[in-house]
């Protein structure tokens, strides 16, 4: 019998705690004969709206053309099923732990190649011509949610600052609160979280720098006050809390990419023909469903708009 330690483990490998207590719950039901009735419980939660957190406001927001015409996952959801592993590994860490985080005072710093570094304000972000994206967003372990983010195009800040032309990359690295972070003193990863985009991925109209969804601010455990997403990435492409954005000449070494190479790729686009090597991606859930599942489509759907930027890459290769 191979008995494993927990050092052995992989935070990946740790199946969350609703994810378990939601299919307990589901087999108490069956067994009681309400499959049906339970089914239809699970499908309201995903439909209903629920009541926000009450947080600020995001007022004079636009509806963008880029939307996917899906229904959002409920706001519920979206807010207490998260990986955020500076505040724990399983997926209710962050809703439990994340109100520590402190936003205040926050300030982004951009600099690198380029002609005008400087810092924004977090005041100075809200006030960008912000629009609703309804993003859908998928993760590497094989589950997805549709998403309202609010936002703005990463370009929009880009060309503030004047990118030069060495500038080929752009890194993100987010920020390290040991006071208020009870993951980081896990050996999980190499903190801060650094991720990291080619400059073209970044300068592309979908990628957003994104300071709230549901109509209101983002709350911090899905990574207030700013974060990045890119909806054709797998969600931890998608760096959260960001304090630092760099324009570099090489490649950067992301988190994940240095914890564990052979998993996690620099670029790690949607591709259901490139499994994890523990797990196949060619099928995701859709929270809340514990049981269905759907086709993995590649570039998470975005391959009209986006697959022209790896024309002639081997996207096995370079996963």
């Amino acid at each position: 019998m191979l008995i494993r330690r927990p050092s052995d483990i992989s935070p990946s490998e740790i199946t969350p705690r609703r994810c378990y207590e939601g299919r307990r719950e589901f087999i108490k039901l069956a067994a009681a004969g309400s499959v049906l009735g339970a089914a239809g419980l699970f499908a309201r939660g995903a439909a209903a709206q629920e009541k926000t957190l009450g947080l600020q406001k995001l007022a004079s927001v636009a509806k963008s053309a880029l939307s996917t015409g899906e229904p959002p996952t409920a706001y519920k959801h979206v807010t207490s099923y998260n990986n955020y592993y500076e505040f724990g590994t399983e997926k209710d860490d962050p809703a439990r732990y994340a109100s520590r985080l402190k936003l205040r005072p926050w300030t982004v710093a951009v600099e690198g190649e380029v002609m005008k570094p400087r810092s924004f304000g977090i005041e100075e972000l809200l006030k960008f011509p912000l629009e609703e994206r309804v993003y859908r967003l998928r993760c590497v372990e094989a589950w997805s949610m549709v998403i309202p983010w609010i936002g703005f195009e990463f370009n929009r800040l880009a060309r503030l600052v004047e990118p030069t032309s060495k500038a080929k990359f752009v890194e993100f690295v987010t920020a390290l609160q040991p006071e208020t972070m009870p993951g980081v003193r896990l050996p999980v990863l190499d903190w801060p979280y650094v991720e990291g985009l080619r400059i073209d991925e970044a300068m592309h109209p979908l990628t957003i720098l994104c300071v709230g969804l549901y109509g209101e601010v983002l709350p911090n455990q899905n990574g207030a006050p700013v974060r990045l997403v890119v909806p054709w990435k797998y969600g931890f492409k998608s760096a959260k809390s960001i304090v630092r954005i760099r324009f570099v000449e090489r490649q950067p070494k992301i988190a994940w990419e240095k914890a564990n190479p052979s998993e996690y790729g620099f670029y790690s686009n949607v591709n259901p023909n490139v499994d994890h090597p523990r797990w196949s991606q060619s099928r995701e859930r859709r929270i809340p469903d514990f049981f269905a599942r759907r086709p993995t489509v590649i570039f998470n759907g975005y391959g009209e708009r986006v697959a022209g930027l790896y024309a002639g890459m081997d996207l096995k290769k370079l996963y």
